[in-house]
């Protein structure tokens, strides 16, 4: 019976040992699965109206961005740049535009190897392209540097807060996101945090950002679950966290109600003057 155990032990930690050796092996096809989104590089390709391109000059070749100007020209102004989920491009985020009525810019920057954008995703190169996109924006005379916000949605949480770490940021809102990936791969894959090669912390972030944060989940999001912003919110005192009615992907539920709630704690936190009547204040 002993030798029975034994056996079954051993094949068990070999079954073990190949698994963790595959999920090794495929973890940025599956960390980055938008890289097959938009087959080919065809930087011709048209933007939507009101929107800028900008190409990012990194060492794999140029990174694509979107910039969407306030509609607001009362001189430099407040700005947001936004990191998108795994799954996503930036062309799914335009309705941020929104917010330029309100006087915020908006940059969009690509991940490396998707859509349009050279090179292959990873933490780094990731956030090489955020952080030459943030100098970009902070350098226009259209742009206030010390009212730059980042924001975040999923694996773009990670993103934003690596970007908060390296660079001067006034707050940080982030999105259906995770406390640490090495957390997550744990509990959905049992994966061991050592074995990954993209470790993004956005706990170990908040528990020094000294900005304000807003934390915005689905209370039924079956990819990260909900907890993972209490948590982050536990470690970062001050910090406001909405929580909605919804999943990972379909949060969230109501983008008027979403938008509102950003502009809400944009004015509140003094990033913009005012929510009300289409712009800043004077």
């Amino acid at each position: 019976m002993r030798g029975l155990l034994i056996s079954i032990v051993k094949v068990a930690v070999v079954a073990y040992l190949g698994y963790t050796i595959l999920l090794m092996v495929v973890q940025r096809r599956m960390l980055f699965p938008g890289t097959a989104r938009v087959p080919g590089r065809d930087r011709s390709a048209a933007v939507p109206p009101g929107v800028q391109r900008v190409w990012l000059d990194q060492p794999a070749g140029p990174v694509e961005a979107w910039y969407m100007a306030s509609t607001r020209h009362e001189g430099p102004g407040p700005a947001l740049v936004f990191a998108h989920g795994n799954a996503e491009l930036i062309d799914d985020w335009t309705p941020l535009a929104e917010l330029t009525g309100i006087g915020v810019s908006v940059l969009l920057v690509e991940f490396p190897g998707y859509g349009h954008s050279s090179g292959a995703p990873s933490r780094r190169s990731i956030g090489e392209a955020f952080s030459a996109g943030y100098d970009w924006l902070v350098a226009r005379a259209d742009v206030d540097p010390e009212r730059v916000v980042v924001m975040g949605r999923s694996i773009g949480g990670g993103v934003a807060t690596d970007l908060a770490a390296s660079r001067p940021v006034r707050a940080l809102i982030l999105q259906s996101t995770f406390t640490s990936l090495s957390s997550l791969a744990w509990e959905s894959f049992r994966a061991p945090g050592f074995l990954l090669r993209d470790r993004f912390d956005n706990e170990a972030v908040l528990r020094s950002f000294v900005g304000p944060v807003l934390l915005m989940h689905g209370r039924r999001d079956e990819v990260i679950a909900v907890r993972h912003a209490r948590r982050l919110a536990a470690v970062s005192p001050g910090a406001e966290v909405i929580e909605w009615d919804c999943g990972h992907n379909d949060c969230p539920p109501d983008w008027h109600a979403f938008i509102a709630d950003v502009k809400n704690f944009l004015a509140a936190h003094g990033v913009i003057r005012d929510t009300g009547g289409g712009g800043e204040g004077p």
